[in-house]
């Protein structure tokens, strides 16, 4: 039984297995979020889902990032200007129909691992997940597992 459903833009609802939520930018001791540091924390993001889900396909949602200090002034900072990715980092496992219809549903599943950033530490649900999550290309991302 999942923890919750989200509902895909395209109609198919997938359910959330695992879920591993952390913040952002938790153990940054020194230095301001930029460019550099947060693709390293993506890149790290996406090991950590294809190290924990080797036998499933992973998916990143690019996530938005903001500049907060882009008023034109033009501040020198020595890694480049402030960037900001959304405070929750999650990792998720989704599991639903298959994907293929020449496979059973009794016999089938379809499973997806998505790494995606979100605004607040709740899990995502329905049709109120962060959209970027909604928008999943499912059949094009997910493969098809015996069960």
């Amino acid at each position: 039984m999942p923890l919750t459903r989200v509902v895909l833009a395209s109609g198919r609802s997938i359910g959330l297995s695992h879920l591993r939520l952390s913040s952002t930018y938790g153990g940054l001791l020194e230095g301001y979020p930029h460019r550099a540091l947060n693709d390293r924390r993506v890149k790290g993001l996406l090991a950590a889902a294809v190290a924990e889900y080797p036998r499933t396909p992973t998916h990143l949602v690019p996530p938005p990032r903001t500049h907060p200090d882009d008023d034109g002034v033009g501040r020198t900072l020595p890694f480049g200007p402030v960037e900001l990715l959304p405070p929750v980092a999650c990792i998720g496992l989704f599991e639903s129909e298959p994907v293929s219809p020449d496979n059973e549903p009794v016999l089938h599943r379809s499973s997806l691992a998505i790494v995606w950033f979100q605004a607040t530490p709740r899990p995502p649900s329905g049709h109120d997940a962060n959209q970027g999550l909604r928008d999943v290309a499912w059949e094009e991302l997910a493969e098809d597992y015996e069960v």
